[in-house]
């Protein structure tokens, strides 16, 4: 069984090879279909892989048979475990429905290839598949790092367009920066343990005793680079600048996975790597995490409410909603784990569908802003619920995924970081249903 994980990452990185070496010779038609039958056929290995899989028991396979000799590894391991094959599931599924959605989304000009938006996305799930699954950090930062090239791409991807291309360029800087942090604090943990598997490395730490002034350094290092690409404050404005400018489909990337995606590789670094006795304190990582969720989820609320471009004001959401992500982890329980796990998977979803329905918007009325909107779409009653039920969904309210991730998190976190979900997810998603009744209502002062 195991070794069909390294299909996980293969399967997508062909198709979008194929796509490549085709594009200029199949109709447009043909090359979307190619996308999501690649993307689903990936899915669908994910899922089977998943159900297959046990928490007690994970999936690993060394590829190319490099298996460790003496303690010692030099090979790529992938890690099948529940959560690393359910984000894989959650990863695979939303780019299949991007390509959907993105269905002759773009008026292509005749000098691109036809297959060359399906081919980015095939690569971007590639490289998100790699990241949830390995089990050696200097190829997590590799496929992040493939996932943030592509995403650049992404960003600008309409090239004629100067907004679009500035949007990808601060995108591009910001992230560069974080990865060059990562890489710093990997180099440093491969001087100390001799090591580049997660596992590896933690074993390596905790025999040599307790912490020093390098694994300390290195474990800023390594979870500021992360932090970046989970658009955590203070890290957070190149998500805003990239969803004013990006395409719709991406934005959906974006903020559906790529954010989650910097919050789980805050977690897996910790537990795999920094947990044990050779590590960092759990009193002194919850305090660090908390402490950045806390200002990321009022500082994102805050910018959230103030905004009236709706992308904008989407982003800034989702780094409040980074902020609540961070505090659950941060509580280092079982339980908050547990609930941000079933927040994520929900989140995604919503943030997914509220970009699609800003998309229409923006398709329909040359806007996404909310002064000019303001009563003009009431002729798409659908859209207009499906907006409201988004932000209900993003306030936490029952029965969605989000209302009971929130809700076991809070059980865990306390009476103050409780009222802190509370408030954050309210004007979150009171922002959401202000832009609903505006809109689509004509509700308020014009």
């Amino acid at each position: 069984m195991s070794q069909l994980l390294p299909l996980v990452v293969a399967m997508p990185l062909l198709g979008a090879a194929i796509l490549v070496a085709m594009g200029r010779h199949v109709p447009r038609l043909a090359a979307e279909t190619m996308g999501c039958v690649g993307a689903s056929a990936t899915a669908t290995l994910a899922l089977y892989l998943f159900l297959a899989s046990s928490s007690s028991s994970p999936l690993i396979e060394w590829v190319g048979g490099w298996k460790p000799r003496n303690g010692h590894s030099v090979g790529i391991v992938l890690v099948g475990d529940r959560l690393s094959l359910g984000l894989a599931v959650l990863v695979s599924l939303l780019v299949v429905a991007v390509l959907v959605y993105a269905w002759r989304y773009f008026d292509e000009p005749p000098r691109r290839q036809a297959g060359s938006f399906p081919a980015l996305v095939l690569l971007f799930q590639a490289g998100m598949c790699g990241f949830v699954l390995t089990g050696d950090l200097f190829n997590a930062f590799v496929f992040f790092e493939l996932m943030s090239v592509v995403a650049y791409a992404l960003t600008g991807y309409r090239v004629e367009e100067a907004r679009a291309v500035q949007g990808a360029l601060t995108f591009g800087v910001i992230n560069s920066l974080g990865a060059y942090v990562t890489l710093t604090g990997i180099v440093l943990l491969y001087a100390r343990a001799g090591e580049l598997g997660m596992r590896q490395i933690g074993a390596a730490l905790d025999r040599k005793g307790g912490p020093d002034a390098v694994v300390l350094t290195a474990f800023v290092l390594v979870l500021t680079g992360f932090l970046v690409k989970a658009a955590a404050v203070p890290f957070h404005f190149w998500l805003p600048d990239a969803h004013a400018v990006a395409p719709t489909p991406v934005c959906m990337l974006l903020s559906g996975v790529m954010v989650e995606l910097g919050v789980y590789g805050v977690g897996r670094v910790y537990w795999t790597v920094f947990a044990g006795p050779g590590g960092v304190a759990a009193a002194d990582a919850r305090r660090a995490l908390v402490t950045l969720g806390v200002i990321s989820a009022v500082i994102g609320a805050v910018m959230c409410w103030q905004q009236r471009h709706i992308k904008r004001l989407l982003a800034y959401s989702t780094v409040a909603h980074t902020g609540l992500f961070l505090i659950g982890l941060g509580l280092l329980t079982p339980d908050s784990t547990e609930g941000i796990a079933l927040y994520v998977l929900g989140h995604a979803g919503v943030k997914a569908a509220l970009f699609a329905c800003a998309g229409i918007l923006l398709d329909h009325y040359g806007s996404v802003d909310e002064h000019e909107l303001y009563g003009r779409a009431g002729q798409l009653p659908l859209v207009g619920g499906l907006f409201m039920v988004g932000g209900l969904a993003l306030a936490g309210l029952p029965p969605f995924g989000t209302g009971l991730g929130k809700a076991l998190t809070e059980e865990a976190a306390g009476a103050p970081l409780t009222a802190l979900f509370v408030a954050v997810s309210a004007v979150t998603g009171g922002a959401v249903l202000r832009v609903a009744a505006r809109v689509f209502r004509g509700w308020g002062a014009p």
